[in-house]
C-alpha cells in the first residue's frame, strides 16, 4: 500500500525579515518540507550569498519527502544558487524552481495547496 506523506505547510506571511508559516514560529528565514519546516540557519553549512545555496542544504529537504524543491533568491536577487546544487538536485531526480522571494513563495503555495510534496529554502530579504 503505498504511503502518502503529509502536506507540506503553508506561508501565511512575507515581508522584509519575517514570514509566517502555518504550524511554526516566525523567522527570517526557512526550510520548508512535507509535515513541517523549521527556521534556515545559514551558519549550519556556511552557507553565504555567493556562492549561494549549497547541496547540504538541500538534502533534508530531499530526505524529508520533497520532490520539488522551490529556492528563493532573495526579495533583491541576491542570494546564488550554486552549479553543485542544481547539480545535487538533478542527480537525485529533484524538479527545482529558482525565483525571487514573493514568486518563490507564490509557486511553493501553489504547489502545497495542490497537494504536491514540495520543499523550499526562503531567504526574506535581501
Amino acid at each position: 500500500m503505498p504511503t502518502t506523506l503529509p502536506r507540506s505547510p503553508l506561508i501565511t506571511h512575507l515581508s522584509w525579515g519575517r514570514m509566517s508559516v502555518d504550524g511554526l514560529e516566525d523567522a527570517k528565514d526557512f526550510k520548508l518540507y512535507p509535515g513541517g519546516g523549521r527556521p534556515w540557519d545559514w551558519n549550519e553549512t556556511g552557507t553565504r550569498h555567493d556562492p549561494g545555496i549549497q547541496p547540504a542544504d538541500l538534502v533534508e529537504l530531499v530526505e524529508q519527502g520533497s520532490r520539488t524543491i522551490v529556492l528563493s533568491r532573495g526579495m533583491q536577487l541576491v542570494l546564488q544558487v550554486s552549479p553543485e546544487a542544481r547539480d545535487y538536485l538533478e542527480s537525485q531526480g529533484i524538479t527545482y524552481v529558482i525565483a525571487e522571494t514573493s514568486a518563490a513563495v507564490e509557486r511553493y503555495n501553489e504547489l502545497a495547496k495542490q497537494g504536491e510534496p514540495v520543499g523550499g529554502l526562503f531567504h526574506s530579504t535581501c
